[in-house]
């Protein structure tokens, strides 16, 4: 059976973010840390060795496939910081167009430093995703 790799685990995420090699990224994760706690409503927690998430749910694909994820997070990869939002929502277009400079995938958006986005778009950004979540699987957590 296939098993994710990228699961809730109990790794610190300050330790984390302490590794993060360059100090502009590094600086950029402990902004972006606090305004996902205070936007989400959630605690930090590692998924898997890379990815600091807040919440989680539960979904399960018409293919049977299911699994954990959280509800919205971020990772500062070596290349870009990448943003991780609810992949399906439509009113999300509305905000990337106002969140400033970044590239967007089906669920990451990829920035390369806080500066260059608008930080209140962020928080609605997570905001919404969650409440897309939330209302798309009604046990999330």
């Amino acid at each position: 059976m296939y098993e994710p790799k990228t699961k809730e685990n109990d790794a610190d995420v300050i330790e984390f973010i302490e590794a993060v090699e360059n100090p502009k990224k590094r600086q950029d994760a402990y902004k972006l840390l606090e305004l996902f706690e205070q936007a989400s409503g959630f605690p930090a927690k590692m998924w898997g060795s890379s990815i600091i998430g807040f919440g989680s749910y539960h979904y399960v694909y018409k293919t049977g496939h299911q699994g954990d994820a959280p509800l919205v997070g971020f990772s500062p990869r070596k290349a870009k910081i990448s943003l991780y939002f609810a992949t399906g929502d439509e009113k999300r277009e509305t905000l990337l167009e106002k969140l400033g400079k970044h590239t967007s995938g089906k669920a990451c958006v990829y920035i390369n430093k806080t500066e260059d986005i608008d930080l209140e778009t962020l928080k609605q950004l997570i905001k919404q995703s969650i409440d897309f979540l939330q209302e798309l699987y009604p046990d999330a957590h």
